[in-house]
Order: structure tokens, then C-alpha cells, then sequence
């Protein structure tokens, strides 16, 4: 039976002063613990668990946080509370120990970020379902991103975090959605075509001119969107009632000029003018910010990009016309229809008068540059002549692997996943930064040499995986069949006795088993597995694809290894649509010791991987010299093992099945916390990895 009764100040005392340090710290907690111990054992419980999980993260976080719930714990939810903590925690490993405290300082405007948490539409789960939106729109595409507030530099649309204006949940969504569409408007009816910057200079009060200038486009956009998505229009009308946003007074005839199929940008600087002197509109609810130098910044090296690009591109498709046709006077022209009330116009293009169909790339670029500039310049119509441009300004450059990291934004490229922290028992968000590359093939013979040496054990177990191939069971119980099965009719007529229903599965059959299998290894490449280690996994490997090969099961090899959660790394040896061949041994043989061995990551990867293959069994084996481990950044020893654990219980979940093959004596200490009593087996001897991959991995697909 628990014990109600409330802990003393002492034992309180002595508590916080462990979870606390006070020793190193040199933190007071006498007045704490007497403001704790005045409180019911339960809350008391409670708020120690907490300052016990913050601490795992920062000492003087859990300190305030300590000091300020203790005040409001019988006045706050306590999954408010739960929330303001869990936010503080990811604050800090997002943004560091200042904005964390202001966090913790914020606690009584809570209120507003528990609905957030509640009701609000957040980025991460909402992002890829309006990106998707997006690209079904016309015009140029664009991306979306996370930032501090929602506007867009004309090439990627932003978003906050959470938006949490409306009530309901379902609302802020079609919120988001309209941020979305309006910004999207702002690129597609030409609300960058004029230099803002400069058309506003002549006001005195810039910032004024500006805001003015927003809710005038704003509603010339609304009209727009009228015509083009009406039912989204319709939700947009009803938010803004919701919210009571209204026009302005005197704005009325503003709002009719706007609403013109005709008009354009510039009509909304021309009706500034007649705007400027009376008040500034309220900000309407989905309305967000326009933020001119950064559309400026991104639409000056835009255009020059692409009319190099357009120019380059229109020279190549002339040659290659030019090669089939051994005409060297060929040209193009090109025709473009006027836009209609909203529609992008139609590019006509001929060559030597005839029509023409140009690639997507082509069609794209033109969309693009009309949509910055409201036509196509003649000059962008020449094709480039030869060595006009440096191939460097128009051609894509691709991201070095090895060298991205060496950079501030070492992100750039990589996956982010969450990481299990046992001591918080929540998850970090986005904190380990992944890259996949491949391993560099090497031609030095290995896979011949490792045949040669394993020549008896290869044709054994090739012998064993024909069977597999063939194998056929016997299925019992069948309502019809080659023979009759005797236990079943044994049991029917003992049923009949008793007067029981005779049933009729009474015969039984062969059956040949179709394999529908996916298998994913997970190959450790840590540097602990140098020597030895390392020609032992190299080998299985060999030994494995080469039996694979009469299996026809679909699988994949993946090495894995890192230096802290901002460099996790995943090696592709073999993905699950490669075929195995030369090129495949000899990445195999290109395997080489790497860093530290960050395991939670590397699962969460190749899970998200196999996630994507239809097959009625899918397998994660890893092949392991040792436990969870990483360079000086608290990975090793519990905390690496729970977050891997917690990766494992992921893919269970999603109805992966995980082994795991190691060399460690010392596995059976940890590894049936992680993988469970018999989802692991301890390799004594390195020289019996090769037979005891095989091995295992015909037990476990049979």
C-alpha cells in the first residue's frame, strides 16, 4: 500500500540537494523544500519526479522551475505544468539556456501556450500535408519551411511553429491553409513585381506605407482567390468573421477597385496614395508579413539565375535539333498568349516555324521569370552562344558528403530524428543529425578471396538455401486435399459421438511456400570493430549475398557509426532495388572502422527505410561488436541503451522484427533489456560470425 504520508523538509531537503547538487552548486533550497513539504504527498511527488527529469538536462532550469510550480501546483493543470516543462526542455536543447529560462519565467502566460499545445496546428505535423497543397497550385514552386513568423522571399513559404489564433483545432489548420494561399498569391499575382523598396521610399513614415500597402494587397489577393480556389475562399471569409476582423471604414470602395479581374500591383500603390493619410487597417487574421528585402534579396539572383538558365537551355535543345537535322540556321520564337483574368499564359514555341514541345524545364522557367517580371524579355529569348557563361553560375551543384560537415550549416541536407532521454522520459526533438553516403568501393578481390577461403562452408550453405527454395509444408486441417489427415478425423468422429457437429477440414496437403520477406542489415562500422571485427562482418557478407542469390528474398546493407548527435552517419552498401554484383562486393569490401557506434539513430533511419517495402515479414538484424556508445556527450552507458531500446520498441510498433548478432561477451548484460530474452544472439568465437549469420538468418525467415 503507498505511503500518503508527506515527506518532512529534511527528507525534501536532502532530496533536492542530490537532484540539485547543491554541494557543486551552491543553490539554497531550504525555503524550497519548506513551501514543498507544506504540500500533499502526491504533489509533492510529483514536483520532485519533474525537477528530477529537468535536472538530467540542466541543474539551474530545474532550480527555477522548482521555485515557480511549487506557488501555482494547486492552481494549474498538471498536464499544464507537464507541457511548460517539457517546453523549457526542448527550448533549451533547441536554443540554449536563455530563451529555456524565459520559458520558465513565462509560466503564468502558459495559459495561451497550453492551447497552443491543445488546439494549435503545429508545423511538424501539418508541413508535408500543405506542402503537398502547394505543389498542386499554379505557378512557380515553391518549398516550405519552419520559422518565427509566416511570410514568404518569393521562392519558399514560412510558417510558424504553432498557430493557435481559432479555437478549434480543425480551424488552425485551415488557417495555416490560408497563410498558405495567400503568400502563394503574393508570388503568383505579381505582388513582387514592383520594387517596393523603392515605391515606398517617397512616404515619410516607411513602416506605415508599408502596412498600408499589405492590406491592400491582401484584399486585392482575397479577390483573386475568389476566383480561383472559391471554396477555400469561403472558409477564409468565415475565419475572419470568427475573428472579427473587418474592413475598414472608407475602405470600401478600395475593396471594389481591388476586386477587379484587372488589377494589379500597381493598382495598390496608386490607391496608397489616396490610403496613406487615414489610419492603418487592422491585421487580418490569416494576413502575414511582408518582409521586402528578403523578397529582394531572393528575386534579384533568381532572375539572373534563370535567364542564364533559360538561355543555356534553349542553346541545347537547338543543338540537339540542329544534330538530327544537320541544319545549322535552325531558331526558335516564341509566342506567348496574354494572361486572362488570373491564368498564367500559354507559351507558344516553334522552331523553323514549326510547333514545338519543349521539355518541363523550359516550361518552368518561363513560368518563373513571367511571374517575376510580367513578360519575357526578348534578350532571354537568344540562346546563349558559345562560352558566353561560366558553366559554374547555371549548373546544379551537388553537396560533397565528407565536406557538408565541415560547414555552419552542417544540417543542409541531412535527416533529423528525435532521441530517447530516459532521464526526462521524453523524447529530443530533432537531435541528431543524419547524412546517408556510400561506401567507397574497393577493388582488391576481397569477395574471391573470402570464397576461396570459405569454399566448403559456401557450398553448404548454398545447399541450405536451395531448400529453403523448395521447401515445401505440409498444411493440415484443409477442407480438401492429397490425403486424409488422421488426427483430424480422429476428432471429428470423437465429436460425432458426443453428438457434437463433425467438422470437415479432414485432409491435409503440400503447400509451396511463397517467400515475401524484406531484410534489412545493420552493419556496425565503429572503430572499435578495426582488425578481426571488421574481416569477420566483411565475410558474413559475402558468404550471406552470395547464398541470398537462390533466395530471391529483397534485402539491404547499411553500415552505421558517428561522432555525436550533429554527425550520425549511414553507410549504403546495398539498397533493397540493387541487384547484387560486382559493384556490391566491392562496397563490402570497402567497409572500413569508423567513429562511435550512436545506435538509436541508425534504427530510426533504416526503420523509416524498410517502412517503405511491402512485405508480410520484414526483419532489422544487426551485426554488433558492443553496446550503444559515442564521444563525450553523455551517450554512453544508460542513456545510449534506453534510447536504443526505445528505437527498437519503434519498429516493433511499425511490425519490423530486430536481432541482434554480436561479438560482445558482455551482451547478455544489456542486450535482453534492448532487443528482449530471445531477439539477440553472443558470437564467442569471431571466427563462427560467417556460419553463425547464415544460420541465424535461415532460422529467422523460415
Amino acid at each position: 500500500m503507498a505511503d500518503n504520508t508527506p515527506l518532512s523538509a529534511a527528507q525534501i531537503e536532502q532530496a533536492l540537494g542530490l537532484l540539485l547538487e547543491v554541494e557543486f552548486t551552491f543553490i539554497h533550497v531550504d525555503k524550497l523544500a519548506a513551501s514543498i513539504a507544506a504540500l500533499p504527498r502526491e504533489d509533492q511527488d510529483f514536483l520532485l519526479s519533474w525537477v528530477r527529469r529537468i535536472a538530467t538536462t540542466n541543474i539551474q532550469i530545474a532550480h527555477q522551475f522548482a521555485l515557480r510550480a511549487v506557488t501555482r501546483i494547486t492552481r494549474m493543470d498538471r498536464h499544464m505544468i507537464e507541457a511548460w516543462a517539457l517546453h523549457a526542455m526542448d527550448t533549451y536543447d533547441r536554443a540554449g539556456s536563455r530563451p529555456a529560462f524565459k520559458v520558465i519565467n513565462e509560466i503564468d502566460n502558459y495559459a495561451q501556450l497550453s492551447h497552443e499545445h491543445a488546439a494549435g496546428a503545429l508545423f511538424d505535423e501539418i508541413g508535408g500535408i500543405l506542402l503537398t497543397f502547394i505543389r498542386g497550385l499554379s505557378g512557380r514552386s515553391l518549398k516550405l519551411e519552419q520559422s518565427d513568423a509566416a511570410y514568404t522571399d518569393s521562392e519558399t513559404l514560412f510558417l510558424p511553429a504553432v498557430v493557435a489564433k481559432m479555437l478549434r483545432s480543425e480551424d488552425n489548420f485551415k488557417l495555416c491553409k490560408a497563410m498558405v494561399v495567400i503568400l502563394w498569391a503574393q508570388t503568383r499575382f505579381g505582388s513582387f513585381r514592383a520594387d517596393l523598396n523603392s515605391a515606398l521610399a517617397e512616404y515619410p513614415d516607411h513602416d506605415k506605407a508599408l502596412k498600408q500597402f499589405h492590406a491592400l494587397e491582401t484584399l486585392r489577393l482575397e479577390a483573386c482567390i475568389s476566383r480561383e480556389l472559391p471554396g477555400l475562399y469561403r472558409d477564409m471569409q468565415r475565419l475572419k468573421a470568427e475573428s472579427g476582423d473587418k474592413l475598414s471604414p472608407g475602405w470600401e470602395s478600395h475593396a471594389a477597385d481591388l476586386a477587379r479581374p484587372e488589377a494589379g500591383v500597381s493598382d495598390s500603390l496608386r490607391l496608397l496614395a489616396q490610403a496613406y493619410p487615414g489610419v492603418v487597417p487592422d491585421v487580418v487574421c490569416y494576413q502575414c508579413e511582408l518582409r521586402p528585402d528578403a523578397v529582394a534579396a531572393k528575386a534579384a539572383a533568381r532572375i539572373e539565375r534563370e535567364k542564364i538558365l533559360l538561355r543555356v537551355n534553349l542553346t541545347r535543345e537547338l543543338e540537339k535539333f540542329q544534330s538530327e537535322v544537320r541544319d545549322s540556321n535552325s531558331h526558335f520564337k516564341i509566342k506567348i498568349a496574354k494572361e486572362n483574368h488570373g491564368n498564367l499564359p500559354n507559351f507558344e514555341i516553334t522552331l523553323d516555324d514549326a510547333p514545338t514541345t519543349p521539355p518541363d524545364s523550359i516550361i518552368q522557367l518561363l513560368t518563373s521569370i513571367y511571374l517575376d517580371l510580367g513578360e519575357i524579355p526578348a534578350e532571354y529569348l537568344v540562346p546563349a552562344g558559345p562560352g558566353e557563361y561560366d558553366s559554374s553560375l547555371f549548373e546544379e551543384k551537388k553537396l560533397d558528403s565528407d565536406t557538408v560537415w565541415q560547414g555552419t550549416y552542417h544540417e543542409e541536407g541531412a535527416s533529423l530524428y528525435p532521441e530517447w532521454d530516459f532521464g526526462r522520459q521524453h523524447y529530443r526533438k530533432n537531435w541528431c543529425v543524419l547524412r546517408e553516403t556510400e561506401v567507397k568501393p574497393l577493388n582488391d578481390g576481397f569477395a574471391q578471396k573470402t570464397l576461396e577461403k570459405y569454399s566448403g562452408l559456401a557450398k553448404q550453405l548454398r545447399r541450405t538455401f536451395e531448400a529453403m527454395r523448395d521447401e515445401n509444408r505440409l498444411l493440415k486441417r484443409e477442407t480438401s486435399g492429397d490425403e486424409v489427415d488422421i488426427d483430424a478425423l480422429v476428432e471429428a468422429l470423437a465429436d460425432a459421438r458426443d453428438g457434437s457437429e463433425m467438422s470437415d477440414r479432414l485432409f491435409m496437403r503440400m503447400h509451396r511456400s511463397q517467400r515475401n520477406i524484406a531484410v534489412m542489415f545493420m552493419v556496425d562500422m565503429s572503430g572499435s570493430t578495426k582488425g578481426w571485427i571488421n574481416d569477420a562482418e566483411r565475410e558474413s557478407l559475402v558468404l550471406l549475398c552470395e547464398a541470398l542469390k537462390l533466395l530471391g528474398d529483397r534485402y539491404a546493407i547499411y553500415g552505421f557509426s558517428g561522432t555525436t548527435r550533429k554527425r550520425c552517419e549511414i553507410y549504403r552498401i546495398k539498397n533493397f532495388d540493387e541487384p547484387y554484383g560486382e559493384l556490391v562486393r566491392q562496397r563490402i569490401a570497402g567497409i572500413a572502422p569508423q567513429e562511435y557506434t550512436r545506435m538509436g539513430v541508425a534504427i530510426r533511419h533504416l526503420t523509416a527505410l524498410l517502412n517503405q517495402i511491402n512485405a508480410r515479414t520484414r526483419l532489422l538484424i544487426t551485426l554488433s561488436d558492443g553496446k550503444p556508445d559515442d564521444y563525450h556527450d553523455g551517450y554512453r552507458g544508460q542513456y545510449g541503451i534506453e534510447d536504443t531500446r526505445m528505437a527498437l520498441i519503434e519498429a516493433k510498433r511499425n511490425g519490423i522484427h530486430p536481432f541482434c548478432i554480436t561479438i560482445d561477451t558482455e551482451g547478455r548484460d544489456y542486450l535482453p533489456h534492448m532487443y528482449g530474452a530471445v531477439n539477440y544472439t553472443v558470437v564467442s568465437e569471431i571466427r563462427e560470425l560467417p556460419f553463425k549469420v547464415s544460420d541465424i538468418y535461415r532460422r529467422l525467415t523460415c
